[in-house]
């Protein structure tokens, strides 16, 4: 079977034309249009064309955008005054922290004083905590635009083998959760585990999110699996590789894969947000 690519950002922008269209239609039936505030502390180039193509995104779905850009010498109670404030504006119904923050600033401290009713990243620990219970009010947007790809290959969730390599709170463990709801069977990898390609070759579908550029090789994947590429890794000439070093069965690619599904994730998160203070189904 030849490598079939998920076109990351073709399905973003299916998702994207969606939210615009539900979004108008949000704003005509009750005059609620989704708002996000967006908080970016000092000057960190990757985040700060993060941030702007994410209003960019919420422009082109007729998402309100309060942008906050803060000094880097910004202190810890002056981010936490703002998201405070945040917190409390009715326009406002998703909110994002740009990280990182700088190293003076707790970023544990700040993400939980987010309210979790407007946690459009899905990082609070109720979040995380009604995510286990299969439960959430927000998903994590790199996690649920996983999924989302890996339901666009039409290849059914339930009773495959799924391997999740890498376990951090962003990506591999909410992923693995939501696996596991979706009633794949599931193991998590990491750096102590034994055999580490022999666990992969197992798998149905395989996420690889541990940030080391091409750590994957075709030796490690079943034929025809599905190969969800997280890694974004710079190499020394300036272009951008994933942690998969080969095409698979479907193979997300690097870039172009999961990156535009995280930022249609955030405004999916956010019109949920919006519809849920309008009274609406999500």
């Amino acid at each position: 079977m030849g490598a079939q690519l998920l076109d990351g950002k073709a399905l973003a922008q299916q998702i994207r034309d969606r939210i615009a269209k539900d979004t108008a239609e949000l704003v005509a039936k009750t005059g609620v249009r989704p708002g996000l505030a967006a908080i970016l502390v000092g000057d960190d180039p990757a985040s700060k064309l993060y941030v702007k193509n994410k209003q960019k995104a919420c422009d082109a779905a007729g998402i309100y955008v309060d942008e906050n850009r803060l000094p880097a010498g910004t202190t810890q109670a002056e981010l936490l005054a703002l998201i405070e404030k945040v917190n409390a504006d009715p326009k406002v119904h998703g909110i994002l922290v740009q990280l990182p923050l700088p190293k003076h600033i707790d970023s544990r401290v700040i993400l939980e004083a987010v309210s979790p009713l407007k946690d459009a990243d899905g990082f609070h620990p109720h979040n995380m905590g009604r995510l286990v219970e299969g439960m959430p009010l927000f998903t994590p947007c790199t996690p649920k635009g996983v999924i989302k790809m890996i339901e666009s290959t039409g290849i059914p969730i339930e009773g495959t083998r799924a391997v999740v390599v890498g376990r951090s709170n962003i990506v591999g463990k909410p992923v693995a959760l939501m696996l596991l709801h979706r009633h794949a069977t599931v193991t998590v990898c990491h750096s102590k585990t034994r055999d580490l390609p022999a666990v992969c070759r197992e798998a149905d579908i395989l996420v690889v999110a541990i940030g080391k550029a091409k750590f994957v090789t075709a030796d490690m994947v079943k034929p025809g699996a599905v190969v969800i590429d997280v890694g974004v890794n710079r190499l020394e000439d300036g272009t951008f590789v994933g942690d998969v070093d080969f095409e698979a069965g479907w193979i997300s690619p690097v870039p172009g894969g999961v990156g535009p599904m995280t930022i249609a994730m955030l405004l999916d998160n956010t019109l949920d947000s919006a519809k849920r203070t309008a009274g609406m189904k999500t």
